[in-house]
């Protein structure tokens, strides 16, 4: 197990040496001048050779490099030309949005993965109703989801908002997750507003990739319940669904396991269109508000930010499933 982490750790940090290899030669193949995006086009030819020497513009291309690379291991990820404050403070702002929503759309695509397998497996009634909702919701682009879910439950039936995180309630810390602070500080009405608003935007992104999940895990169910040992688990009397928790969900989680690592890029892809559309302040707004400005250093950091939260859960998602089933080679 510790050979297979540190194979693991390695592997994550030769990834994301790579990205911000290649997000430093996108930013200097860039038609964009970063100087003259900061001081504006009526800076003089002085000031711009100041502010370029400044940020070690005027450097050789691999001592810039170092010195990107030594930044981000201390946590520097550059100053925004937009906001001009340092990327790192930007994010830790709209970073707990994100990550709230993240977070809880990938529990919906689990839950409703391990529904629809399960379901269709042992046939349940209706099952096959559920399969071809999910079916059609997944072959439906996450922003249309989203658009769709604000005109039917917001417009015509009312009960969901369609905009923000809360109707008004903040919370005070200590993570600025508002499930969790509600939780922790004891607010049921905090708790309520939070998951209204949370439920539409996490739909969203969760269907896409519960179908995904869902339908690796439905096969590996039915090979495994195939099995020997799941014939004579069935011979002393167990019925299905305690042949399925016992002796099936585990020896059937490895593929499932490994698709949800792979379907974690496109949640994240889809939580960054969503949150535009949902009004959301986490990164996908601080994104979209970078676009436009040519802001590198705040798309930079959020790629970096986001591209290792996938290394890290598709880590997790491995060692998970070497502890799921010994007989992975490491």
């Amino acid at each position: 197990m510790l050979t297979l982490i540190a194979k693991r750790l390695l592997a994550a940090v030769v990834i994301l040496v790579v990205l911000a290899a290649a997000l430093f030669g996108l930013q200097h193949i860039s038609k964009s001048d970063p100087v003259h995006t900061m001081l504006g086009p009526g800076a003089s030819p002085a000031t711009v050779a100041a502010e370029r020497h400044r940020l070690g513009l005027d450097r050789p291309v691999a001592t810039q490099f170092w010195h990107y690379l030594t930044g981000l291991v201390h946590g520097d990820l550059g100053t925004s030309y937009r906001t001009r404050s340092p990327v790192a403070t930007d994010l830790r702002t709209f970073l707990p949005a994100t990550l709230e929503l993240a977070m809880f759309g990938l529990l919906l695509a689990i839950v409703l993965a391990v529904l629809l397998a399960v379901a269709t497996t042992l046939r349940w009634p209706g099952a096959s109703v559920i399969r071809y909702l999910l079916l059609l919701g997944g072959s439906t682009p996450a922003f249309f989801l989203a658009i769709g879910g604000i005109i039917v439950f917001y417009k015509y039936l009312g009960v969901l908002p369609a905009t923000g995180r809360t109707d008004g309630a903040v919370s005070s810390g200590p993570t600025h997750l508002l499930l969790l602070d509600a939780v922790l500080h004891g607010q049921p009405g905090l708790f309520i507003d939070a998951l209204r608003h949370l439920l539409l935007p996490s739909l969203a992104v969760a269907i896409g990739p519960a179908i995904s999940i869902g339908r690796v895990l439905r096969s590996s169910l039915i090979t495994t319940l195939g099995q020997d040992y799941v014939r004579t688990a069935r011979a002393k009397g167990l019925s299905e669904l305690k042949v399925l928790a016992r002796h099936v969900l585990r020896n059937s989680a490895g593929p499932a396991l490994s698709m949800t690592g792979l379907q974690v890029g496109l949640l994240f892809a889809g939580v960054l269109v969503v949150e535009s559309i949902f009004a959301w302040p986490g990164l996908g707004q601080y994104t979209a508000q970078s676009l436009p400005v040519d802001d590198f250093p705040a798309i930079a950091g959020v790629t970096l930010l986001l591209g290792a939260g996938y290394v890290l859960i598709n880590t997790l998602v491995d060692i998970v499933q070497a502890l799921a089933d010994p007989r992975i080679d490491v």
